[in-house]
């Protein structure tokens, strides 16, 4: 393991989102809104040391391990979570305090789309597109990006693509190189976001709210404009153009790009996990928009336009709202909430333990209880006609089994900073599933939270995105030996 190595790379990646900071400069001269002097000193701030970092370890220019790309990742999100809260917290106007700086941009650039703000209506227009913007980026995760257009980083970028990628399996490439596998990625994802933006557009947003909701959107993010998220344009077109692509970005990149390149839609139809992920939504739907109906809280043309938006919403960890769902009578908003954890499938934007993985653990149920009726049978477990290797079942089971520790552990944390038992669990659930809202005190917003419960709960956001391992192998004594 090189630490110059992480150091030098992490000084070329922070050079590289110090770019991302000139947009909002452009936006708030059109806006007219006197903000950008605050955007072009984090951009100056979070280059300059970038480039000192580079300056002081680029004769270090040894292949980079796994362990190193370990390392980038990690210090990555952390320092992008750092410098990335500078523009909220020099802007004098949001009234926010460092926690909660820190907090917004964890919470954007992790896709979680929790928020400690108050007055999305209010705020300039430059501010708000950033945060939809640090959402865009966290989606398809900026060092998948950097891989793609960063040749410098060469043999590294398997590296960094394999402890940034969401997933059980990370070593799934589309190309032969991986750079032109990061490439695709982005192509696609930025494609998708055109087409959103323009049907937005199309439906009746301004050209501004367009392109910041494609952003989270595509990005399965949740951050909105508006307080009142989608539900403040109070349009079916629009909540439904939402649903597709909400649906449509926590499929598999990986499919899409194969549908694109043999240009037919089978590889949809075919995939377990898909398959699995769309009957999760279908038949979730159809529970809460019948419980919505016999509750006589809706109408039943209103149950079916909620109870879809709501769980599309919800279950692929988007967060965007039209309603307060935690408000729903009975067992409904628990059991939106609970598809969080599900979440979307792997390789896709989405939070969650991802769908194949609930799928594995289900078909592995399955197989046991087939074993106690015929003991000396061989069940293997199979997914799209293919044997499932038992050393990916063992990771499934670990990961489940680590989640499970991790989300008791903050739990306890956050109930020992004054948290009510379902505030907090909520609260765990909405940031570890990278989900954003959540129920009891957390339904809205998160700035009634104490600076510590915010704190933690951006360590938590980032174990989310980092899916746990990426971030938690850092405090094993066996990664730091030689």
């Amino acid at each position: 393991m090189h630490i110059q190595i992480a150091l030098r790379v992490l000084g070329i990646l922070m050079m590289m989102f110090s770019v991302t900071m000139l947009p909002p400069v452009i936006v708030s001269l059109i806006f007219q809104d006197g903000v950008e002097v605050v955007f072009l000193l984090a951009f100056t701030i979070t280059f300059v040391v970038g480039l000192f970092l580079w300056l002081v370890f680029h004769r270090n220019d040894a292949d980079m391990r796994i362990k190193d790309g370990f390392l980038v990742t990690v210090f990555y999100y952390l320092a992008l979570g750092i410098f990335g809260a500078l523009p909220f917290i020099n802007e004098g106007g949001l009234g926010l305090s460092l926690p909660d700086a820190l907090f917004e941009s964890f919470s954007g650039l992790t896709t979680t789309g929790a928020t400690v703000i108050v007055g999305l209506d209010h705020l300039p227009e430059s501010i708000l597109y950033y945060r939809q913007q640090l959402q865009w980026l966290g989606g398809m995760g900026i060092i998948v990006l950097a891989v793609a257009v960063l040749p410098m980083l060469g043999i590294g970028g398997m590296q960094l693509y394999r402890a940034e990628t969401p997933g059980p399996v990370k070593d799934s490439k589309l190309t032969p190189r991986i750079k032109e596998t990061a490439l695709a990625l982005w192509s696609i994802y930025l494609g998708l976001t055109v087409v959103c933006a323009l049907a937005y557009w199309a439906a009746g947003m301004s050209l501004f709210d367009a392109v910041c909701h494609s952003f989270s959107t595509i990005a399965i993010g949740g951050f909105s404009t508006h307080d009142a998220s989608i539900g403040y344009f109070d349009s079916a077109i629009i909540e439904s153009i939402a649903i597709f692509f909400m649906i449509l970005a926590g499929i598999n990149f990986g499919l899409h790009f194969f549908a694109l390149k043999e240009k037919s839609a089978l590889h949809y139809l075919r995939d377990d996990e898909v398959r699995f992920y769309l009957s999760i939504l279908a038949i979730s739907t159809v529970i809460v928009t019948t419980g919505l109906w016999l509750e006589n809280v809706l109408s039943p043309g209103q149950s079916i336009r909620m109870g879809l938006f709501e769980v599309v919403s919800i279950f692929t960890t988007t967060g965007f709202a039209t309603t307060d769902f935690a408000a729903w009578p009975g067992m409904l908003p628990y059991l939106i909430f609970f598809g969080a954890f599900t979440g979307a499938c792997a390789g896709s934007t989405g939070g969650g333990l991802k769908v194949i993985r609930v799928l594995l653990i289900c078909k592995q149920g399955l197989r046991e209880v087939h074993r106690l009726i015929h003991p000396n049978a061989v069940f293997p477990v199979k997914v799209n006609h293919q044997r499932v290797p038992e050393q990916i079942m063992e990771a499934v089971w670990g990961f489940f089994s680590v989640y499970v520790i991790v989300f008791l552990f903050m739990q306890l944390a956050l109930v020992m900073t004054g948290l009510d038992f379902l505030s907090a669990f909520s609260a765990v659930g909405a940031t570890l599933n990278n989900l954003g809202p959540g129920l009891g005190e957390v339904a809205l917003n998160y700035a009634g939270l104490t600076d510590n419960a915010k704190l933690m709960l951006c360590f938590t956001m980032m174990l989310g995105r980092l899916e746990i391992f990426t971030l938690l192998v850092l405090f094993s004594p066996m990664f730091w030996r030689k």
